[in-house]
């Protein structure tokens, strides 16, 4: 239904994910908090599929955040062991898909930092997408490890503080090495982006919708890509400098 209406010219290179509500979905079908972090790593996996196949270049899945170390030890390693488990190796090489990971690794468990290693290594030179996990991830984190960065750098004299811009910045970010996002989803119902790619997201189109992330399917995607498409981005502009600039670039 959706797909027929996307645009394959105006995909977004860049699709950004916060995977909400889970635990809810379990709960709703009398079910552990486990079994719905299960079926939500499994639709991972189906969205990074159907979005390789239909274009997307960039796609980043917000995993586990700075914040979630905070939840019972039990919920906690039942999601490092879930990570690991599904870092499969033949899913990436099949769909010719880079694995990528940013946050903080050296809180991991080194039997995840192996695993994650392996498998970027492994997947390096695939090039149809990039499948970038946000695990032990949080933007005050990042922005803090930036700053930390190029106070070191000014100190060491390798930056001159007056030449520091929003590109310098960019550059001490985990997500030096791709384009920010141009759409965020948030499933689950909750409209707040919980400390995720918030400098990365200044422009970004927010897409909030009530489903689950283990039921947003392939249909739930290409919906969000039309509802994108269907959107003036004016970046500071006009509404009226926006539609002329695009008629001169045809």
């Amino acid at each position: 239904m959706y797909k027929e209406q996307i645009d394959m010219t105006r995909l977004p290179e860049h699709i950004a994910f916060i995977m909400d509500g889970n635990g809810r979905w379990a709960q709703a079908r009398g079910q552990e908090r486990s079994f719905g972090h299960s079926a939500g790593a499994d639709r991972m996996h189906d969205i990074m599929t159907c979005g390789t196949r239909l274009g997307i270049k960039y796609m980043t899945y917000y995993a586990f955040s700075t914040e979630n170390w905070s939840r019972p030890e039990a919920e906690v390693n039942y999601l490092l062991d879930l990570m690991i488990k599904h870092l499969e190796e033949e899913i990436f090489m099949k769909n010719n898909v880079r694995f990528r990971i940013i946050g903080e690794m050296s809180r991991l468990p080194q039997k995840m930092q192996d695993a994650c290693n392996h498998l970027m290594e492994r997947t390096k030179n695939n090039d149809a997408s990039n499948m970038v996990v946000a695990f032990s991830y949080s933007t005050r984190w990042e922005m803090q490890r930036a700053v930390r960065n190029m106070v070191k750098d000014v100190q060491d004299g390798k930056l001159n503080p007056e030449d520091i811009t929003d590109k310098t910045i960019d550059s001490y970010q985990m997500t030096n090495f791709m384009p920010n996002p141009e759409l965020l989803v948030r499933t689950g119902g909750e409209q707040r982006l919980s400390n995720f790619l918030l400098w990365q997201a200044a422009y970004s189109e927010l897409y909030f919708t009530d489903t689950y992330w283990p039921d947003f399917d392939e249909e739930c995607l290409y919906k969000a890509i039309v509802d994108y498409q269907h959107r003036q981005r004016r970046f500071g502009k006009t509404g009226e400098q926006v539609v002329d600039e695009a008629k001169k670039e045809k």
